[in-house]
């Protein structure tokens, strides 16, 4: 007997559910609103609009822009199509894109209209066979997307897909080296946002922000495409702006929002958070990096549930969350690993290690990606024959089997023989009331191998010697972990998912 199968394509998911809920807010952008009839018609026209400039299954779809309702369509519509998205970053030059947009072969391009110059000084070099403009008329060899869209018919049926058809490939920050594509399936995504819903639930009622930059799997996966499947009301944010961001929250009454530690950190810095209608918020996920806890205590004494989440890009990402119930018991953990996934921690031969014991962190599940686009090599390093995917990153499991972050292996300062993981020390050092960012990294020191180097950013108007600061730190950090010197900055380089850039501080100050 023949065995229905389940279709897993994303976009026949989310075009359904437009369907069932054509009357309900879908995106609100910029003060304009649309809803999920709205979106899934302009998605459908621009679907067939693809197809008909020879979009076919498995091509790939390049989007090159700030956040707005065209992302989503794009994804969406080449989605429907069984065509591969590849989210570009736009903080990136016009050489790193071409070596993206090459590694991808990316067949059709759709670029914001203030990116295009960016584009257009390596477009000779690009595979790329078709070029669409947003938001404004035809120009550079680019067509208007949205002429080309307004005309077309609307799709009718969705490419029927499985499980391990890879969805989209979204490439690595590239905080070293070379970025690398992680491919990432429709059921990665789709078993992502099972596991967010069993941890924390979901409800037809909440009200969703995105303003981290859609390009990262953050932003565009932990709540984002969840949104679309469960018929949600999406605010976009064009850019992070920590003013707008507040003032979003209480206009829209949102109750969801996900962001890296340096968003809620300027947030909790800007003149109008303590005056901020926050009263609508039921969560705040955190996640890209450590997050310093006297951080997540600030936001607690707003009544906040600040959540901690790990994860990568690789994981699609949702790899551990500590849910509300114990995020102030347990201040400082990423939580346990949802219900489909697994988490170990394992020394340099691969062995699992006994709990409190550091090594490195370790996932498993079907949110786990196929592995890296064109990078056999690369895919073999990072998933063992077991299936484990090896993070990078260094942590510990509690009695309890609560994940804690220490930090990333090649950030690891080693002080006289001595592992400083800088997260530990970073954290100390944010509880300075003069301290507006902190960053430690490892600088050679002919006397201890490396030198425990505080990078820091002042509130304005504060002044800060090393003499003060290690006095500040004596006596909350052991001898070995007390910077041993000091750097003052305006502020820290970022990369666009929030993470500082802290081979950027080695280059410049070592």
């Amino acid at each position: 007997m023949h065995t229905p199968q389940v279709n897993f394509n994303l976009a026949a998911q989310i075009l359904k559910q437009a369907d069932l809920s054509h009357t309900r807010t879908a995106i609100i952008f910029e003060g304009n609103s649309c809803t999920y009839g709205e979106f899934s018609e302009r998605v459908r026209k621009q679907a067939t609009m693809l197809r008909e400039s020879g979009v076919c299954l498995g091509d790939r779809v390049g989007f090159l822009g700030l956040n707005q309702p065209a992302f989503l369509e794009t994804m969406v519509a080449a989605t429907a199509l069984g065509a591969v998205f590849v989210p570009l970053n736009f903080r990136l030059t016009g050489e790193e894109l071409a070596f993206i947009i090459g590694d991808a072969g990316v067949h059709t391009l759709i670029v914001d209209s203030e990116l295009v110059s960016v584009i257009d000084g390596v477009k000779d070099r690009l595979p790329c066979r078709h070029y669409f403009v947003v938001g404004a008329e035809p120009m550079m060899g680019f067509a208007s997307l949205d002429t080309a869209v307004t005309s077309a018919a609307q799709l009718a049926d969705c490419v029927e897909l499985g499980q391990h058809d890879t969805f989209l490939i979204m490439y690595t920050s590239g905080t070293t080296g070379l970025p690398k594509g992680a491919m990432l399936t429709h059921g990665n995504i789709m078993f992502n946002n099972v596991n967010a819903n069993l941890a924390f639930g979901g409800s037809r009622d909440d009200v969703l922000l995105t303003a981290a930059p859609l390009f990262h799997i953050g932003a565009l996966n932990v709540m984002t495409i969840a949104a679309l499947q469960m018929g949600n009301p999406l605010v976009l944010i064009k850019s992070f702006d920590p003013g707008v961001v507040l003032d979003a929250i209480g206009q829209y009454r949102i109750t969801h929002m996900f962001g890296a530690p340096a968003m809620y950190l300027f947030m909790a810095q800007h003149p109008n958070y303590a005056t901020a209608d926050l009263s609508s918020i039921n969560l705040l996920v955190v996640g890209g990096g450590p997050c310093p806890e006297p951080l997540i205590l600030l936001y607690g004494e707003r009544g906040i549930k600040f959540c901690q989440g790990y994860g990568l890009t690789e994981t699609a990402p949702f790899s551990t969350f500590l849910g509300p119930e114990r995020c102030l018991e347990k201040v400082g953990s990423a939580g346990l690993p949802p219900i489909l996934s697994g988490i170990r921690i394992v020394d340099e031969q691969n062995r699992p290690v006994a709990a409190n014991v550091r090594g490195e962190i370790c996932c498993s599940g079907p949110n786990i990606m196929k592995g890296y686009w064109n990078r056999p090599e690369a895919t073999a390093e990072a998933i063992d024959a077991e299936g484990w995917f090896h993070s990078g990153d260094i942590g510990y499991l509690d009695d309890e089997g609560y994940l804690f972050i220490c930090d990333r292996l090649k950030d690891m300062v080693i002080s006289g023989g001595e592992n400083v993981y800088p997260a530990e020390v970073e954290s100390v050092l944010y509880n300075h009331p003069d301290i507006a960012e902190v960053a430690i990294i490892a600088l050679p020191d002919e006397k201890w191998g490396e030198a425990v180097t505080a990078v820091v950013a002042l509130h304005p108007d504060k002044s800060m010697t090393l003499a003060a600061l290690r006095e500040f730190a004596t006596p909350l950090l052991a001898r070995y972990k007390i910077p041993l010197r000091l750097h003052l900055v305006d502020a820290l380089p970022r990369n666009p998912a929030g993470k500082v850039l802290k081979f950027q501080l080695r280059e410049q100050l070592g």
